[in-house]
């Protein structure tokens, strides 16, 4: 470990604020991305979900240290033990409920909210690292954190863009129309691996729909295909998921 943090490892009331204060920044800097893209956990979110595992870590080390020291004598006459790492694994129990919260199966078969369910509790068990006073550790885990969030998006997004294998939900008049969207589908020279079909009642929505799993050749672009589909009378809405 790096010598030039030991003085930090102390526990003082200015390395307890020094963690706190370093929590509540990183905790930030996560959240600040996602709050600019309007996701359910944004920038205060991550904050206090930050601060809150280091406080719950530094909980643990007072509560250690104070039954070595002031209260040792009521310690040793009850039998009392306390383990910080304990305390701390209670986070990481605790912010499943939260992250949970954030996950939602939308109409067209859509799973939203799991990249921000990961961002929190990587933001909390950055707040463990914090409250411990393991810096280096957080600063090597928050820079790769903000490089998944801020950076990796993009090459996501090229990577989605060339990929072979779509999902595609169309929304069309009648369930007698599936048939022309399969015969449309295949005249791209798709080939066609299921047909998840939701009638209007299942979704709440005034027309029936269904996701088609794709796989493209080479010369089909995801816009050619998607086109295609669309050109058809009887479909009202197409969607790349």
């Amino acid at each position: 470990m790096l010598s030039i943090f030991d003085p930090l490892r102390e526990f003082t009331f200015f390395s307890v604020l020094l963690r706190l204060s370093i929590a509540m920044v990183f905790g930030g800097a996560i959240g600040l991305e996602r709050a600019k893209k309007r996701r359910p956990a944004g920038f205060r979110t991550y904050m206090f979900v930050c601060m809150g595992a280091a406080l719950t870590i530094l909980i643990g080390q007072y509560s250690q240290l104070m039954l070595q020291t002031r209260w040792l004598a009521s310690a040793q006459g009850l039998s009392l033990q306390t383990d910080a790492a304990r305390i701390g694994a209670q986070v990481i129990n605790g912010i499943g409920f939260l992250g949970a919260g954030t996950i939602i199966v939308t109409s067209r078969q859509q799973v939203k909210g799991l990249t921000t369910a990961a961002g929190l509790w990587a933001s909390a068990c950055t707040g463990l690292a914090i409250g411990a006073g393991f810096y280096e550790c957080v600063l090597l885990a928050f820079l790769l954190i903000f490089l998944c969030i801020r950076l990796l998006p993009a090459l996501e997004a090229i990577i989605v863009e060339r990929a072979r294998d779509i999902n595609v939900y169309v929304e069309f008049v009648s369930l007698d129309d599936v048939g022309a969207i399969i015969t449309r589908i295949k005249e791209q020279n798709a080939q066609i691996y299921s047909v998840e079909i939701s009638r209007p009642q299942e979704t709440g929505s005034r027309n029936p729909s269904a996701v088609f799993s794709l796989h493209l050749n080479r010369r089909s672009s995801h816009e050619d295909v998607l086109s295609a589909i669309f050109a058809l009378d009887q479909v009202l809405i197409i969607d790349e998921i």
